[in-house]
């Protein structure tokens, strides 16, 4: 009975030190992010850079977007875009480390690597509205404009009052020859706003 009471003892004495330490890592990583929000608001983005890989780790998904948010305001964008790859990598269904590759690839001019993102966005969230107008951007770019209006389309079924889609909807349409469409996506789109030159414009190439 002794022994069992010693063993007892001895596995409880483990699990305490084993939860201090865990607390003690947490709170290591949770000052660590203080600070770097702390340095990130006074515009000292080395310092904010700084204080994550006090305790970065490669597999850490929250430092990894972290660092991929401060290496962008950093203007250190391939190195921004990589950390959120990482992020990526670690969370395959992360919608919002898809977004924040965007960002930095944009900034970079690789609009190649922005789209691919957006069209990985849409396979976890088809009905993620952002993407779709992005995407529908793309291919109205490329003069592909029968593609363009079903993501255009989507984003106005979503949400009809919203003036960008339903100006690119209208611009769409009337590539297509559709101009009755058209015309009635233009007058929307200056209700939104009104005296728009776009729009404006759009609505008497359909008279």
């Amino acid at each position: 009975m002794e022994f069992l009471t010693k063993r007892i003892l001895a596995f409880f004495a483990i699990l305490l030190l084993s939860i201090t330490i865990l607390t003690a890592q947490e709170t290591q990583s949770q000052k660590a992010f203080k600070d770097s929000y702390t340095a990130e608001l006074t515009g000292d983005y080395n310092a904010a850079i700084s204080a994550i890989q006090k305790v970065y780790q490669t597999d850490c998904y929250e430092c990894n977007l972290r660092l991929g948010w401060l290496y962008y305001y950093s203007k250190k964008y391939n190195s921004s875009m990589e950390y959120y790859q990482k992020a990526i990598d670690q969370k395959k269904y992360s919608v919002e480390a898809r977004f924040g590759y965007i960002k930095p690839a944009n900034e970079a001019k690789q609009y190649d690597k922005s789209y691919q993102k957006y069209e990985e966005i849409l396979k976890i969230d088809p009905y993620n509205s952002v993407a779709n107008y992005w995407v529908g951007m793309n291919y109205y770019t490329i003069k592909k404009y029968d593609v363009a209006a079903k993501y255009f389309e989507l984003v106005v079924n979503m949400y009809p009052f919203d003036y960008d889609s339903n100006h690119m909807l209208a611009w769409t349409y009337l590539n297509l020859g559709r101009t009755d469409q058209a015309k009635l996506l233009f007058e929307k789109a200056l209700l939104s706003r009104p005296g728009d030159a776009s729009a404006t414009g759009g609505l008497m190439k359909c008279k």
